[in-house]
């Protein structure tokens, strides 16, 4: 299996990048590789791939900071992380337990109940759509992995039909008080008990199914409501949708990051739409009525007589709904004038015959631009 690139070089940005940097390279590499732009072409299906997981990684903060600090084994499951979050203190507890035990003897423990009713993990997903469908809404199923309780032992981790012992060293606290007599006087300090391991209980009988642990990761498959208007990077929180909580606590949430794939023609601006439309050289002298795309099918478009490059026109209503409350944005279109190529000799002649009415040529018919500035 090939090496994974980095995600910084993948999306071509320095590892100081800000939000803003990564969200411009991310657009503008799956608009060079998106499929429907190079159908058949596996290559470039393969970078939009490498870009979205680079994305997905980068655009979040959390996922980020695991990724600077430990690359991508921080979510490699073979890698001994897990996949969870580091504290950056590994088995040493973090401040808590180390301000615990050096001023023990000034307070006691400050360690918390074990058996307190514990909220559960917040799990995250990530979910890709099309532009359509962050305007208009949808559904989609995610896969996550989170924890819930044990259906067998009901959260106790204990074998049906027993129940855990209080342990008698530690009352039941989870953690152990140590006095020490030194130069400075008696002192105290806090440790987790070794005999329960700091759960405050002791499971002789544990559970087969959870082997004594009260719950159990799974895979879960949750179909996800996305509202209509959602822009890329933008969450959605689904309540009680994460890890089970521990000890009665409720559960976490189901936090999941959207990511819009750009379209072949629109770009987005807020609630606007963004559209660049290719008009003859006639049609905008003329004036004419054109056929243009929009996220409700093909509309027509009055281009008046005279239009110059550049000109905008507005299309109320077209545009991406708001997120929050009725209504929508509307449409901007562009104009670009196509210049014809590969012209007949008697277009060539009208088009001369046409200059030269408008008082364009003056005497110059048929010289080129090198040639008149010389003369």
């Amino acid at each position: 299996m090939a090496e994974k690139r980095d995600y910084y070089e993948v999306l071509g940005v320095k590892k100081d990048a800000t939000a803003e940097e990564i969200k411009k390279a991310y657009r503008r590499l799956t608009k060079e590789n998106h499929p429907d732009l190079h159908p058949g072409d596996k290559a470039c299906e393969e970078r939009f791939k490498e870009v979205n997981e680079a994305y997905e990684i980068l655009s979040d903060d959390d996922k980020r900071r695991k990724y600077d600090q430990y690359g991508h084994a921080a979510f490699d499951p073979n890698a001994g992380f897990g996949g969870g979050g580091f504290d950056g203190f590994g088995g040493f507890g973090g401040f808590g337990d180390i301000f615990s035990d050096i001023f023990g003897g000034f307070g006691g423990s400050t360690r918390s109940n074990p058996n307190a009713p514990r909220r559960g993990e917040n799990v995250r997903a990530s979910v890709n759509i099309s532009f359509e469908e962050a305007a208009f809404g949808c559904k989609k199923e995610v896969t996550v992995s989170k924890i819930e309780t044990c259906a067998d032992c009901k959260g106790t981790g204990c074998a049906p039909g027993t129940t855990p012992e209080i342990c008698p060293d530690c009352k039941g606290t989870g953690s152990v008080t140590v006095s020490q007599r030194t130069p400075f006087g008696m002192m105290q300090s806090s440790s987790p008990c070794s005999k329960c391991h700091g759960t405050g209980k002791i499971i002789h009988q544990p559970c087969k199914s959870c082997r004594g642990l009260g719950s159990i990761r799974r895979q879960h498959k949750i179909e996800v409501n996305i509202p209509a208007g959602i822009d890329d990077g933008q969450t959605i929180s689904k309540s009680g949708g994460g890890s089970a909580g521990v000890n009665g606590g409720p559960a976490g949430d189901l936090l999941v990051s959207v990511i819009v794939r750009p379209h072949a023609r629109f770009e987005r601006d807020g609630t606007s739409v963004l559209l660049e439309q290719d008009i003859s050289y006639a049609q905008a002298t003329l004036g004419a009525e054109v056929e243009v795309p929009t996220l409700d099918g093909k509309v027509k478009l009055t281009i008046p007589e005279g239009t110059q490059p550049g000109a905008v026109f507005r299309l109320r209503g077209r545009g991406i709904p708001y997120l929050r409350g009725s209504g929508r944005g509307d449409q901007f279109v562009t104009v670009s004038i196509k210049v014809p190529r590969n012209l007949t000799g008697s277009q060539k002649e009208l088009l001369r015959q046409f200059a030269a009415s408008m008082g364009e040529l003056d005497g110059d018919a048929g010289r080129g631009i090198f040639s008149r500035k010389k003369k």
